[in-house]
């Protein structure tokens, strides 16, 4: 969930230092500004302070020999900060007082002594209504590309169906979580930021710094470069959780070469993903591998989304397609010719096989493309217009 800012009013000087504890240990949200005082009027200079701290939430704590004036600010605030949710700190004892927090204008009412757990899931209630209020449609979907084993061809793979969306749905973006990033590298681009840049900036971020550190390449495509050298300290789960919950806010589509990285951030990502694509070739230790990540990623809860992509496929005589997928454990969704020459070529000059116009390799791709999003709701509804237009 993105980071909330939030202010805190609230007259004494230990509930105040204990509540901005409390906020920013909740790693969700951190304390923009706090005020002693509970402003009387609109004119206050207070209210100033609060309105230029731009609050997604203002706390406001009632004390029990005094409520009204806390009442009265809530109401107030409600008025000159709309944009904010106006949160109440007090104790149930006064039901009564409770009551009119609620009819003030308060989203929430919470008890004293407050913890840091009361804070988070009210945090989390709050985006949670704030995202039912948005349409469904406008959060994106999440697609992790992952190798079986070393050389299966998941950056292949991850760079050219972020190309075959890309074309067809516009809003994409790939994003590299492999331990050294070579997306870049197949598309001849040269990132001056990383996944690590934003991880590191996630404390300020918002839309407009996000899309800075995106590279643009030329048919549109935003790519979030991998690290050119690998990484002292990984990001926590949390960050990279947090990171792509404003990506699927600004794209349509995320596609994330994980390349060879089997960790929990690898499990995360899957976790979040509407499908994950293990890459694997049609051999023994390929489909051995591709088993025991499958094994490690479902332990999350991921199985069903698990799908196997063959790469490089080629027939063998007495092995189907159904032993295929039980050596691998996963459900066979797509094939992948042999064309590893000219895959190759096309990496060395950068130039992914996306841009072959109606080669097979391309057609694939764009068929990959499609089988991934054929549910959708917009892609539906598109091909409906198509065929009564016709």
């Amino acid at each position: 969930m993105p980071e909330l800012s939030v202010v805190i009013v609230a007259s004494d000087p230990d509930q105040r230092s204990v509540l901005q504890v409390l906020v920013d240990s909740t790693s969700v949200a951190r304390t923009a500004f706090s005020s002693s005082t509970y402003p009387l009027a609109a004119t206050d200079p207070v209210v100033r302070r609060i309105q230029s701290a731009s609050p997604d939430v203002v706390l406001v704590d009632i004390p029990p020999d005094n409520p009204l004036v806390a009442l009265h600010a809530i109401e107030m605030l409600q008025q000159e900060v709309p944009n904010a949710a106006g949160f109440a700190i007090g104790t149930m004892a006064q039901p009564q007082v409770i009551v009119q927090a609620m009819r003030a204008g308060a989203k929430e009412f919470i008890a004293k002594p407050t913890t840091t757990t009361d804070l988070l899931e009210a945090f989390v209630r709050l985006t949670t209504s704030q995202r039912k209020v948005k349409q469904e449609h406008v959060r994106g979907k999440i697609f992790t590309v992952v190798n079986a084993k070393g050389g299966s061809g998941a950056t292949t793979v991850a760079v050219n169906l972020a190309l075959a969306l890309q074309s067809a749905h516009s809003s994409v973006a790939l994003v590299d979580i492999a331990p050294l990033g070579h997306a870049a590298l197949h598309m001849n681009l040269k990132p001056l930021f990383s996944v690590a840049d934003a991880v590191r900036n996630l404390h300020r971020m918002d839309a407009s710094l996000l899309e800075s550190y995106m590279t643009r390449h030329g048919d549109g495509l935003q790519v979030l470069a991998g690290p050119s050298v690998p990484a002292a300290a990984d990001p926590s789960n949390a960050e990279f959780a947090q990171l792509f919950d404003m990506l699927v806010g600004l794209y349509r589509y995320v596609v994330v070469d994980a390349s060879t990285r089997v960790d929990a951030t690898t499990r995360l990502v899957a976790n979040l993903s509407a499908a994950v694509l293990l890459v694997a070739h049609t051999d023994v230790a390929s489909l051995w591998s591709a088993a025991r990540i499958q094994q490690y990623l479902g332990e999350a809860g991921n199985r069903e989304r698990i799908r196997l992509v063959l790469n490089r496929f080629r027939k063998i005589a007495g092995f189907s397609e159904s032993d295929v997928e039980a050596a691998a454990g996963a459900k066979l969704i797509w094939k992948i010719p042999n064309q590893y020459f000219a895959i190759s070529s096309a990496i060395d000059r950068g130039v992914p096989p996306m841009h072959q116009n109606h080669s097979e390799i391309a057609r694939c791709f764009i068929g990959l493309a499609s089988r991934l999003t054929e549910n959708d709701a917009d892609v539906k509804r598109a091909a409906w217009s198509l065929f009564k237009s016709v």
